[in-house]
C-alpha cells in the first residue's frame, strides 16, 4: 500500500491528534455490556507480498492465513467484481469466527464514480452476503479527486445499498476534511449506520479524522517501514483503551506496509499487546 508513503517518516509528527468532539457522544449513545469484538488482519494473502510468513509446503494460503487472524481486509473485491462462487470458496476455507472485509469494486467507485451504479452495487452485495456469517464490513474506497461538490452522488449511492448491509466508508480528497465538510459527510453516515474509515499513514495525517460515527471503530493503518510503526501501534492501544471505555464495541484494525512483507510482524505485536490490555485470547500469528 503505496497511499501516504514518504521519503523520511522520521521527519513525521506521528502524534494520534485528539478525538473529534462528536465521538465521545456517539460512543456512550450506543453503549452497551456487550463484549468487546475485535477483528485484526492484513490486507493480503498472497505468498508473493507476505514472503516468509507461510511455512515451506503450505499448499493453500487462504486456509493457512485464517489459523493465523480472524479476519482479512479484502482487497481482491476491490480489482474485479466478485462472483458468488467464489465467495463461497473463500467461506469454505475459513474457520468458524473468521471474518471478511471485502472492498467495494473499482467499477462503482473509480471508473464509475458513483454514476449510473444501481446495478453493480446490488451485483457485489449480493456476491459478498454469500460469506453469510463470515461477512464483517464491506467498504467503499472514493477516489482521491472525489470532492465534497459530488456529496450528492455519494449520498444517492451509499442509499443503494440493501438496508443493514454494513458497509464503512472512506473518503481521500484532502476538502473532505474541512469541518463543514466533514460534519455532512459523517450526519449522513450516522443516519444510514455505517463506519467512517480511520487511516493512519504518514504522508496524510488529515486522514486521523478520530470522527467515529457508530460505535465500531474501522481503522487502516500502514506502517512506513520504519521503527516508528511499532511505538504508533502501541499509541492505538491506548486510544482505543478510551473508546472502549466510552462505549466501543467493535474493533476492525487492519495492518499495511509499504513492504507488505513485514504486516504480519507488526500485526502480531499489536494482537499481543490487544490481549494483553483487554483480556483477549486472540491468536498471535507464528513468525
Amino acid at each position: 500500500m503505496k497511499f501516504g508513503q514518504v521519503e523520511h517518516p522520521e521527519a513525521v509528527d506521528f502524534t494520534l491528534p485528539p478525538d473529534a468532539p462528536q465521538t465521545k457522544a456517539i460512543l456512550e449513545k450506543n453503549k452497551t455490556n456487550a463484549p468487546f469484538e475485535v477483528y485484526i488482519g492484513c490486507a493480503k494473502w498472497n505468498r508473493s507480498d507476505l514472503k516468509g510468513f507461510y511455512p515451506r509446503g503450505t499448499k493453500d494460503e487462504l486456509t493457512y492465513y485464517a489459523t493465523q487472524f480472524n479476519s482479512i481486509e479484502l482487497n481482491a473485491t476491490f480489482y474485479g467484481m466478485p462472483k458468488w462462487e467464489q465467495v463461497e470458496t473463500w467461506r469454505e476455507k475459513t474457520p468458524d469466527g473468521f471474518k471478511f472485509f471485502p472492498k467495494v469494486s473499482d467499477l462503482i467507485t473509480h471508473y464509475r464514480r458513483l454514476n449510473n451504479v444501481d446495478e453493480p452495487i446490488a451485483t457485489f452485495s449480493n456476491a459478498v452476503s454469500n460469506f453469510q456469517e463470515k461477512l464483517g464490513m464491506a467498504f467503499l474506497q472514493l477516489h482521491d479527486n472525489f470532492k465534497p461538490k459530488d456529496f450528492a452522488k455519494l449520498d444517492a449511492a451509499l442509499r443503494m445499498f440493501p438496508q443493514g448491509f454494513p458497509l464503512a466508508v472512506e473518503v481521500r480528497n484532502a476538502e473532505w476534511f474541512a469541518p463543514d465538510n466533514l460534519d455532512r459527510f459523517c450526519n449522513l453516515l450516522e443516519e444510514l449506520q455505517m463506519a467512517n474509515i480511520v487511516v493512519d499513514t504518514a504522508g496524510r495525517r488529515d486522514m486521523l479524522h478520530m470522527r467515529l460515527t457508530g460505535p465500531e471503530a474501522f481503522v487502516r493503518y500502514v506502517g512506513a517501514n520504519h521503527p516508528t510503526d511499532v511505538d504508533r501501534l502501541d499509541d492505538w492501544i491506548e486510544r482505543i483503551e478510551k473508546w472502549r471505555a466510552e462505549g466501543l464495541q467493535k474493533l476492525y484494525f487492519f495492518v499495511h506496509q509499504n513492504i507488505e512483507l513485514e504486516s504480519p510482524l507488526l500485526a502480531g505485536h499489536f494482537i499481543k499487546k490487544m490481549n494483553e490490555k483487554f483480556g483477549l485470547s486472540l491468536t498471535i500469528p507464528a513468525r
